[in-house]
């Protein structure tokens, strides 16, 4: 299952130069006093439900880290706490050999800091040259091939550092649950969608995914399970779509098995462990049950913190999980596909499909901002405002993703979950799409992650931003 929260190794460095006093060139004194101040504030400011620190308290010299001793305490504290990102912080000229030594033995997203060098003494000295440094602590991190990102130089309490650091901690978070992740495969491909075919074996190698195969035997031995067992939580399913949804000719027995597939999805994420499932909607879910349709089920799940992608895409799902993480857990993902061209508007495009949108995230007012279930399936219009438009996909074993930012704007009515979204350049997009490798399903959410997806595939090689769009 997907874990949101972070935990993060917090490392003041000083470079190992001789002791002076107070009043000359780079002071142990002024590092000490610069490292307390900065800890203190980092641990008072972002301490949260989700984000935690280890600090580096009883090691090296005044709590400061300086040399291959210092380094190999602070490895040994991160490692035994399981961190899931390192924050260096310079608080002189800092440590090359140390910072590069912690990041290449813990292996994890690393985010380097130098404080705003502001303390001058009237004899011309400077204790601290934090940024002078940073470009040291950096060339070292590029000559070991360690990625990592990097704030701006800034105050502590700025509302710099407070932005680049959230944006880290939501990276950390994206890289965190993508390696290793573990998804269910629920039947086959729809069999005249080639679009949406993928490659096991690469996505193993290559990103450490691994996949449940899941048949519709087991679909359906479960899925009988919770229609004879009728727990309470079916029942309070039904009552919720009965409570949210104008109900357009659904009969009883259908609400019933939508909430029985609910409950059975929700039992085989924990059954099994998983973060996310790509599943064969269509034609086989019909087929196997009298013609359910699961995609308001799928919409309901991911309100409850369960994503599932339409159609076996893959690709898709992966793209969903990490725009969920990009928003630590609180953002639902759209599944929505480039359809239709506005027919006024050269730049806007309807992002479409047939009922999975989750409910939380209805208009409010407006066209469309009455949820029904039509044939089963959700008709409304999601909320306005500017949402992340992204989609991974592969050629040959190359992956790439397309970070997309798309505003929304008004357009005609049509059924199922939509938005009509505004782009800078939609012909741009659309020969883009048309030239590959991507196919019309996008993965949206509300807000911006661009950034964050493009500072995530520092951390994977095997993944890379499309910049053709530029």
């Amino acid at each position: 299952m997907l874990d949101y929260k972070v935990k993060i190794g917090l490392v003041p460095m000083r470079r190992n130069t001789t002791d002076r006093p107070k009043g000359t060139f780079l002071t142990w004194y002024s590092a000490e006093q610069r490292g307390e101040k900065f800890v203190k504030y980092i641990e008072e400011n972002f301490t949260s439900d989700i984000v935690s620190f280890v600090d580096s308290k009883g090691l090296g010299h005044k709590d400061l880290i300086y040399d291959e001793s210092s380094a190999a305490d602070i490895i040994k504290r991160f490692k035994d706490s399981d961190v899931d990102a390192v924050f260096i912080i310079n608080c002189n000229f800092g440590n090359e050999e140390a910072a590069a030594d912690i990041a290449k033995e813990l292996g994890k997203p690393v985010l380097l800091w130098a404080p705003l060098d502001d303390e001058y003494y009237v004899d011309g000295m400077r204790p601290t040259d934090s940024q002078c440094g940073l470009f040291g602590v950096s060339r070292q991190m590029q000559r070991f091939h360690i990625p990592f990102s990097h704030l701006p130089c800034c105050r502590v309490e700025s509302g710099e550092f407070k932005e680049g650091f959230l944006s880290f901690v939501r990276v950390a978070c994206m890289v965190k649950n993508f390696k290793g992740m573990r998804i269910g495969q629920v039947g086959a491909r729809p069999a005249p969608f080639f679009s949406v075919i993928w490659n096991e074996g690469e996505l193993m190698e290559k990103f450490g995914v691994k996949i449940i195969p899941i048949n519709f035997a087991i679909i359906e031995q479960r899925m009988n399970a919770v229609l004879e067992e009728k727990p309470d939580e079916m029942k309070e399913v039904e009552e919720y779509i009965k409570d949210n949804y104008t109900l357009d000719n659904l009969t009883p027995p259908y609400i019933e098995r939508m909430a029985a597939m609910v409950v059975m999805y929700k039992r085989l994420f924990e059954e099994f462990n998983l973060d996310g499932i790509s599943a064969e909607c269509w034609t086989a879910t019909p087929i196997m049950f009298d013609g359910l349709a699961p995609c308001t089920v799928y919409g309901i799940l991911n309100d409850m913190g369960y994503l599932i992608s339409c159609e076996s895409d893959m690709h898709c799902l992966m793209t969903m999980v990490l725009l969920k993480c990009a928003t630590l857990g609180e953002g639902k993902p759209l599944f929505g596909e480039f359809t239709v061209r506005h027919p006024e508007n050269k730049n806007a495009e309807l992002l479409w499909h047939c009922g999975p949108f989750p409910l939380s995230q209805k208009a409010e007012s407006g066209v469309d901002s009455e949820a029904r279930l039509v044939n089963q399936r959700s008709w409304f219009r999601a909320k306005d405002g500017t949402y992340t438009v992204a989609r991974i996909d592969q050629e040959s074993g190359n992956y790439m993703i397309l970070p997309l930012v798309g505003k929304t704007t008004e357009g005609p009515q049509t059924h199922g979950t939509y938005i009509w979204a505004e782009f800078d350049n939609l012909q741009k997009i659309e020969d883009r799409l048309i030239d590959g490798p991507y196919i019309h399903h996008f993965v949206e959410i509300k807000g911006d992650y661009t950034k964050e997806l493009k500072e995530f595939c520092k951390y994977f090689p095997n993944l890379k931003v499309d910049t053709e769009l530029k």
